[in-house]
Parts: structure tokens; C-alpha cells; sequence
């Protein structure tokens, strides 16, 4: 069976609802959202883990077009959030353009009529004049290759698939990995369990989050004025993001040195014990790796029943977790806060562009693309959250905003000039890559040997090395003449 749309927009988080919403806003109806998903939703979807929240204060983390005046707290948990993404599909109109179960395995862009084939994974094929992409970095757990893993006798799972049919209660836990998420469920699933061992790689910078509930009058007013929550918004996105985070992440000495001196300074306060805090001063620049938000963490590293194990892990014991220097930490349940494939962009779907070209051929050293958004040699495919499109300084959906504004433009164009389809010269995408990475090696992110923004060889495919005021100004307009086009 075969379906022809203008439009084919991979992902119903929230990359894919911008792009459904925005292309409503212009008139464009002639489109599909496909969702491998039962539901909407992405990455608010996928994470149901306790204490699931973002970093992002709730007004940034929202569409600047249809701000939400009534958020809960400052930092909004995950029902919220997922809310919020259900209400923007339903007061959009979206739920009609939405197929869900519908995974995408496969995508051919067919030259003699300019068009993408679609394949689904029950044999559907979905052929669409644009192909856009929003999948996000972030969806796909990574679990290390433990030795001994398969044969623990207990629980185990990852924490972006939480299993909440596992009773916590009264059982010994173990936590592998303490990043981002880490952070967050620790201080929920402590008070249940009998013992709680997180075993830790690296430390983390953590800076105070001073989260609270929003009052009941400022709910109403934001509500009742919505210039009030448009106003909140530009605010967070210029105060904390442009003008404190920005220089961090480019290195300006007292900058980082502040953002030092603050989070050793909440570590201080919130760790009394020399030896505890010893294991959590991390050992690289604050802002090379994620830099995080908690007010709890710390203080629950210092509960009775919680231990922290820095020494690496040799292997899983049926009965527990086996260290290095031959300790067996008995456990009853495992956790796995170990991230993501963060740099295995678009897998595992197969993409073939022109001549037959394989994208994950085009990305064997590393993905990359102009702008983050077109890749040469696949014409009418647009990305949204593609490489060097990642934040360490604010929220996504900044940039996400930005790229759907430019794929419009980019349409808008085509239509006007009866263009059938374009395609990024090599040239510009190679010329813009190669002065990317220069920026990126000033970053505080090169000076890291290892995190979840580079590859193994130290080349960075994840973030954006500026603030989003110039990622906004290079893509306000579409510029046709970086692409090669063709008519109909």
C-alpha cells in the first residue's frame, strides 16, 4: 500500500509538533506526522522515571507561539510536560495528521520524480516531496556491555524505560551511572529502599535549582496576560541562557570561574563529610560535560542507607555487583542511568539519498550537515535537532523554533520559484563544517576526553558552540543560492 502527502515529518515529540503546528499556522495541510509510538510526545513520553523533570525552567521549555500561562512550578515535572505536548497537538489540529505504530524503517529519495519513498515497518511506504526528520537526540538507551549482565537474578532496567511494575520498597538497589537522570530519581527512590548504591564514574557540576511552585496570582495573571508569560520567557531565554550560560560554554574566564566558586559552594553546603565530598569535585571544567540543576541530590548522598561507589564495576553477579578491587555489593534491583546513543543520529532507520548514497555512508566519520539541517546529497530532507544543534546553555526548543522557521522559508521559496527540489552544495556544507569545528575546539566542551557530545575521536557532533542569537541569525532566511535546485 502507498500514501502520497507533501509532507512527511518523522516523530510526534516536540520537534515533529513544532513543525505540524507551524505548518498549520501557514496554511500547509497536506502533511503526515509519522510515530512509531502508541502516543505522542517523545522524549516526555519515553521518561516516566520518578522526579522526571527538565532543566530548562518551564516558560523557556515551551513553544515561544503558544505559551502556556498557567505552569505549576518553575521547573515543570514530566506529566506536566506532557501535557502541555498533548494540548498543543489537540488546540493545533494535529491529531488528524498523527499515524501512530507507524515506524519508519527505511527512506529512498526516488530522482526521476523528486520525491522521498517512505518505507514502514509493516510495508506501508508513505512518498512524500519533503522528507523532515525529528526524532531527537536522545531517545535511544544506551546500556553498557557489563560482563555477567544477562545472568543477574534481581530486576533490572533502564531508566528512560522505567519499570513501575518493580516494587522498590525494602529492596537493596544499585544505580549505574549518575548524570542527568540520576540526579533526579535518587532522591525519590532513596526513602523506599533498604540499601541504595550508586556507583559513579565521574562527578558532576551541580549548581542550586531553587525550583518552587508558582502562586495561584501568578498563574492567573500569566493566564488572564499572556504578554506576562511571553515576557517570562524572553527574559529566561536572554538572562540565563544568552548572557550566563553562553560564556561558560565559550570559555570566558570569570565566568567560569564564578560558576565554580558557586557550585563547590553548594556542594559545601550541602555535603558535610570531607570524604563524601572529595568523591564529588569533578575532574574537569564546569560545563565541559552537562552541567546540572539540583537542590536534593546532595543532600540524599548523605542518608544512612545511601552509599556512593566510585571504584569501577568488573561485572554482574547473579546476587550483586562486583567491583574491581573484589567487592560484591549484594543487590536486589538495577538501574541503569547510562544515557543514550546521542551520536548515532537517525538510527536506526536506513536513508538513501541521491545515487544511491547511504546517509550512515556520508556520516561514517562522524554526523554532520549545514546549518544542522540539510545534508548534501539528499535533496528535500530537512532535520530537525540534527548534529551541532545540542545546548549546553538553553533550551532546545530555541533552536527548534529557528529551524522549523527556516524549512518554511525554504518551501516558501521553492513554491515561489516552482522549484521541485534543492539540495546543499557540497562546498558550503563542507566550508561550514570545517569552521564549526574550529569554534568548537575554543569550547569548554573540547576539554573533556569524553562525553556524550564527541566521538572517540574527540570530534564533537552534538553541540552548538555559540549562543542561539547567532544560530537565529544565520538561519532567518533560507538562502537558495548555498543549494543546488531543480524545477519541476
Amino acid at each position: 500500500m502507498t500514501t502520497t502527502t507533501r509532507i512527511a515529518v518523522i516523530g510526534a515529540g516536540h520537534s515533529g509538533l513544532c513543525m505540524g503546528m507551524q505548518l498549520k499556522r501557514a496554511g500547509i495541510d497536506d502533511f503526515v506526522i509519522l510515530e512509531k509510538g502508541a502516543t505522542l510526545g517523545g522524549t516526555w513520553r519515553d521518561n516516566t522515571y520518578p522526579g522526571a523533570s527538565c532543566d530548562a525552567p518551564s516558560y523557556l521549555y515551551s513553544f515561544s507561539f503558544n505559551q502556556k500561562g498557567d505552569w505549576s512550578r518553575r521547573f515543570a515535572w514530566q506529566p506536566e510536560l506532557l501535557a502541555y505536548a498533548v494540548e498543543c497537538a489537540v488546540r493545533s489540529g494535529l491529531l488528524p495528521h498523527m499515524r501512530f505504530k507507524a515506524e519508519v524503517v527505511a527512506a529512498r529519495f526516488d530522482e526521476n520524480r523528486s520525491l522521498w519513498r517512505v518505507e514502514l515497518a509493516g510495508g506501508e511506504v508513505v512518498e512524500a516531496q519533503f522528507l523532515v526528520t525529528g526524532v531527537g537526540q536522545l531517545h535511544r538507551p544506551a546500556t553498557p556491555a557489563i560482563a555477567g549482565v544477562a545472568g543477574f537474578k534481581g530486576s533490572q532496567f533502564h531508566s528512560a524505560r522505567w519499570d513501575h511494575g518493580v516494587d522498590l520498597a525494602g529492596k537493596r538497589i544499585a544505580v549505574i551511572g549518575n548524570a542527568a537522570s540520576a540526579v533526579q530519581f535518587v532522591p525519590q527512590i532513596a526513602p523506599l529502599a533498604a540499601e541504595l548504591t550508586i556507583f559513579q564514574r565521574s562527578a558532576n557540576w551541580l549548581l542550586p535549582r531553587k525550583d518552587r511552585l508558582y502562586t495561584p496570582g501568578e498563574q492567573r495573571r500569566r493566564n488572564r496576560w499572556r504578554w506576562l508569560a511571553r515576557l517570562h520567557h524572553k527574559a529566561q531565554w536572554f538572562f540565563i541562557g544568552e548572557l550566563q550560560l553562553t560564556p561558560l560554554m565559550k570559555q570566558v574566564r570569570i565566568v567560569q570561574w564564578l560558576a565554580t566558586y558557586k557550585s563547590l559552594g553548594h556542594l559545601r553546603r550541602q555535603v558535610r563529610d570531607p570524604a563524601l565530598r572529595a568523591k564529588l569535585v569533578p575532574d574537569y571544567p564546569i560545563g565541559a560535560k552537562r552541567v546540572l540543576f539540583n537542590d536534593v541530590y546532595y543532600p540524599t548522598l548523605g542518608r544512612d542507607n545511601v552509599r556512593l561507589v566510585t571504584r569501577s564495576i568488573e561485572r554482574i553477579e547473579p546476587d550483586g555487583v562486583r567491583t574491581h578491587d573484589g567487592e560484591l555489593v549484594p543487590v536486589d534491583v538495577i538501574v541503569f542511568a547510562t544515557g543514550f546513543h546521542a551520536t548515532d543520529f537517525l538510527a536506526p532507520m536506513v536513508i538513501t539519498g541521491a545515487g544511491g548514497r547511504e546517509l550512515r555512508e556520508e556520516w561514517r566519520a562522524g554526523a554532520h550537515a549545514y546549518l544542522g539541517v540539510t545534508v548534501s546529497g539528499f535533496p528535500n530532507l530537512f532535520m530537525l535537532y540534527g548534529p551541532n544543534t545540542n545546548l549546553g546553555h538553553n533550551s532546545i526548543l530555541v533552536m527548534i523554533e529557528v529551524q522549523v522557521s527556516y524549512i518554511l522559508d525554504a518551501i516558501r521559496q521553492m513554491d515561489a520559484r516552482g522549484l521541485r527540489r534543492i539540495d546543499v552544495r557540497r562546498e558550503v556544507m563542507d566550508e561550514y563544517n570545517r569552521g564549526l569545528q574550529r569554534d568548537l575546539a575554543k569550547s569548554v566542551w573540547s576539554a573533556d576526553k569524553q562525553s556524550w557530545y564527541k566521538l572517540a575521536d574527540g570530534t564533537i557532533t552534538n553541540n552548538w558552540p555559540h549562543g542561539t542569537i547567532r544560530y537565529r541569525r544565520l538561519l532567518r532566511r533560507a538562502d537558495l543560492e548555498a543549494y543546488d535546485t531543480a524545477g519541476a
